[in-house]
C-alpha cells in the first residue's frame, strides 16, 4: 500500500476524474438519492433486473455487477446505441471491490465436493468459483483487454479498489478504468454477516481529465488523494486532508473515526447506516456519493472513510470537484 500513498505525493502524478456513475441497488434511483432521504422504493429491481440471456450461468454477484457496469458506462457515453464498448478496449481496466461477492459458489462447490466427489462438479458452475470471476465476466461482455483485477481487502476495500485504479491510470497502464463495488443477497452472505445482506453494486468511470475532455465526458469528481494506514489520522494526514474544517461533506461512520476527529465536516452520511451490509460495495458507493455532493453546487471538498478502531485499518480518499 506504500506505493498508493506515495502517488499523493508526486505533483506530476496525472489526475483522474469519474466521468460515468452507474448503480444497481434497489430502493436507489439515482446516485443522487444517496444524499437522502432515501426513497425506499423503486431503483433496481433484482427480480427483472437479474434476468436476460447474456445473464446466464452466471452467480448473482456477476450479475449484478454486469448491469451497474452498463449502467456506467452508458452514463460515461462510453456504449453505443447497442450496448457495445466504444472505447480503448486494450487500454481499459477492470477493477472489482468485493468481499463475498461468490462466496455462494465457492460453499455450494465444496459442498457437492463434500457429497458427490468432483465428478458432480457442474463444467457450468465451476467457474464461478474463481476469485476474478465477476472482473472477469464483465471484462468479458465488453471486451475489455487492459488490467484486470480484484481487490478483496475488507472494510476498506472500495476505497482501496479506487486507489488501485487510479495507479494503474497514472502509471500509464491503463488509459481508463472502470471500478465495481458489489457484493450479492444471498443466504450465504447473511449467515456470514449474521444479519441481512444488501444487493449492492455501483460502478464508476475514471479516466484523466484531458482524455474526458476530448471525448466531449464531463467530469463528476477528481480524485485527489487516497491513502491506507493502520489508523484513520494517519490515514488522513497521507491523503493530504489538512484541515478538516475545509471538508465539505464526509462520508464514513463515525464510530470508526474515533473521537473528536471530523466533526467540523459541514455535513454527514453513514452510507450502510441506511443501506445497511455493504462491505466492498461501499467505498465506490461512496465515490459516488461524492459526486452527487458536487453537482448539487456544495462547497468544500468531500472526504470517504472506511476502517477505524474496529477494525485493522483505516483507509481516506479525498475528492474534489
Amino acid at each position: 500500500m506504500n506505493a498508493m500513498n506515495a502517488t499523493h505525493a508526486n505533483p506530476n502524478a496525472r489526475e483522474v476524474v469519474v466521468t460515468g456513475i452507474g448503480l444497481a441497488l434497489p430502493g436507489v434511483a439515482t446516485y443522487g438519492d444517496l444524499l437522502g432521504p432515501l426513497p425506499g422504493e423503486g431503483g433496481f429491481d433484482p427480480a427483472t433486473g437479474l434476468i436476460g440471456r447474456e445473464l446466464r450461468h452466471k452467480d448473482r454477484a456477476s450479475r449484478l455487477a454486469l448491469r451497474a457496469a452498463q449502467f456506467a458506462l452508458h452514463d460515461a457515453g462510453l456504449t453505443d446505441a447497442d450496448n457495445t464498448f466504444i472505447g480503448a478496449t486494450d487500454s481499459t481496466a477492470v477493477v472489482v471491490s468485493t468481499n463475498l461477492g461468490n462466496a455462494d459458489s465457492v460453499c455450494e462447490a465444496t459442498d457437492t465436493i463434500a457429497t458427490a466427489g468432483v465428478t458432480g462438479l457442474s463444467p457450468l458452475g465451476l467457474p464461478q468459483t474463481s476469485s476474478n470471476v465477476i472482473a472477469g465476466w464483465v471484462a468479458i461482455r465488453y471486451r475489455l483487454r487492459g488490467p484486470n483485477l480484484t481487490v478483496c481487502n475488507g472494510v476498506t476495500s472500495g476505497l482501496d479498489a479506487l486507489a488501485w485504479a487510479r495507479n494503474l491510470i497514472m502509471a500509464g497502464r491503463a488509459e481508463a478504468a472502470l471500478v465495481v463495488g458489489v457484493e450479492p443477497a444471498n443466504d450465504v452472505v447473511t449467515k456470514i454477516l449474521g444479519r441481512q445482506s444488501t444487493d449492492a453494486a455501483v460502478a464508476v468511470v475514471l479516466e484523466p481529465p484531458d482524455a474526458a475532455a476530448c471525448r466531449g465526458a464531463r467530469p463528476r469528481a477528481t480524485i485527489a488523494g487516497y491513502a491506507r494506514a493502520r489508523d484513520l489520522a494517519a490515514a488522513l494526514t497521507c491523503a493530504g486532508v489538512t484541515e478538516e474544517a475545509s471538508v465539505g461533506l464526509w462520508l464514513g461512520d463515525e464510530a470508526d473515526a474515533g473521537a473528536g476527529r471530523l466533526l467540523a465536516a459541514m455535513r454527514r452520511i453513514d452510507l450502510e447506516a441506511q443501506l445497511g451490509p455493504l462491505s466492498g460495495a461501499l467505498g465506490v458507493l461512496q465515490c459516488a456519493a461524492a459526486a452527487a455532493h458536487f453537482e448539487g453546487d456544495a462547497t468544500g471538498t468531500v472526504l470517504a472513510t472506511a476502517g477505524g478502531p474496529r477494525h485493522d485499518a483505516a483507509a481516506a480518499l479525498l475528492l474534489t470537484p
